[in-house]
């Protein structure tokens, strides 16, 4: 889950809420939406793999 922030940057978030915080977990700050997307590909593969 890709969110953008107000200076710009684009943060990876966890899709699942994280059950100690309740809150996503940050996986991550990229400067463009195209790093971000392609950072979550990565994440994905290696869950499942």
């Amino acid at each position: 889950m890709i969110r953008k922030l107000k200076s710009g940057q684009y943060r990876l978030y966890s899709r699942k809420k994280d059950a100690k915080t309740g809150r996503r977990r940050n996986l991550g700050t990229f400067k463009s939406r195209s790093a971000a997307e392609a950072h979550e590909k990565a994440v994905q593969y290696f869950k499942h793999h």
